[in-house]
């Protein structure tokens, strides 16, 4: 009922354009005077974003766009500072499910040694998730002075996003079950008296990829097996979708260590502030407004280049 609400509020907000800017044109042709200039052009270029926006919607109908994402954030090379750097990127892409209407659930993480986190796995689900958020994959590179350095030196840290499709019922991903070993064991972290007593963790390995996925933040053993199986074939089938592309001598060039030059996107404090991607050269200075959710002229610029 909310995407057919969500539908017709887009039809809404072109109808309130159109009175909008025909009332605006009616006052420039009684009287032309710069005021009412300014706020007409105002709202076309409003009118021209949102519309683009939508148009890029209209766009997104990959077989599995429309498929909740399962985020990984991992952290790269860099120690305390790269930790740090992931959970920034967590509560970056948190803020951006808030402002953008998507919920998320935590499947899996891991705490840093000293601050931040190691790795988390978000399950983010809404309105068209993977089909947006697939463009967010790859190595995000921060340039700051180190709040871990004593000496204050400029510090460049790497964390990798890797989005996946959640996988409900796909008969093209199949998994032989003498390629994967499943291990339990004891959740950490916070819990209560159930993540405290039960081996309730699920760990699958997958023999042929060498992936690992991990799940322990489901209420039962059963449920995180469950949710690992989704995480897997995810995994699986973006490594089909780069098969499909190229061949396996491509894929191995193309697989970036998360370090220096692999990077899609950088966001630099200091010595100026900017966030540049690397893939299209959008780029901006309000790198607080990016940290604090305002992802989305990135990926809507990505998905502009990429789609069209």
């Amino acid at each position: 009922m909310k995407q057919i609400e969500d539908k017709l509020n887009i039809i809404k907000r072109v109808e309130k354009y159109e009175e909008d800017i025909e009332f605006l044109l009616d006052i420039l042709q009684l009287e032309e005077d710069e005021k009412s200039k300014s706020e007409l052009n105002k709202e076309l270029k409003n009118f021209e974003e949102f519309i683009e926006d939508k148009t890029i919607e209209t766009l997104l109908n990959g077989k599995y766009d429309d498929c909740s994402a399962i985020m990984s954030i991992h952290a790269g090379a860099g120690g305390t500072e790269a930790q740090d750097w992931a959970n920034m990127l967590y509560r970056m892409y948190a803020r951006f499910c808030e402002k953008n209407n998507y919920d998320i659930k935590i499947l899996d993480s891991l705490d840093g040694d000293e601050a931040g986190l190691k790795s988390i796995t978000i399950l983010i689900f809404g309105e068209k998730p993977y089909g947006y958020l697939k463009a967010e994959s790859g190595v995000h590179r921060l340039v700051r002075i180190s709040p871990f350095d004593a000496n204050k030196r400029r510090h460049t840290s790497f964390a990798s996003v890797e989005v996946t499709p959640e996988i409900q019922d796909d008969t093209d991903i199949e998994i032989d079950p003498d390629d994967i070993r499943i291990d339990t064991y004891r959740s950490s972290g916070a819990g209560g008296q159930h993540i405290n007593k039960t081996d309730s963790a699920i760990r699958i390995t997958h023999y042929p990829t060498g992936i690992v996925v991990t799940c322990q933040n489901e209420r039962s053993q059963i449920q995180n097996r469950e949710m690992a199986f989704k995480i897997l074939k995810g995994k699986l089938l973006a490594l089909k979708e780069l098969e499909r592309q190229q061949n396996l001598k491509d894929i191995k060039g193309d697989i970036k260590k998360i370090e220096w030059g692999s990077q899609i996107r950088s966001y630099v404090f200091c010595p100026y502030t900017m966030v540049k991607d690397h893939r299209t050269g959008y780029e901006t200075s309000n790198i607080n407004d990016v940290m604090d959710g305002d992802v989305k002229p990135f990926i809507l610029d990505y998905l502009k280049k990429s789609l069209s």
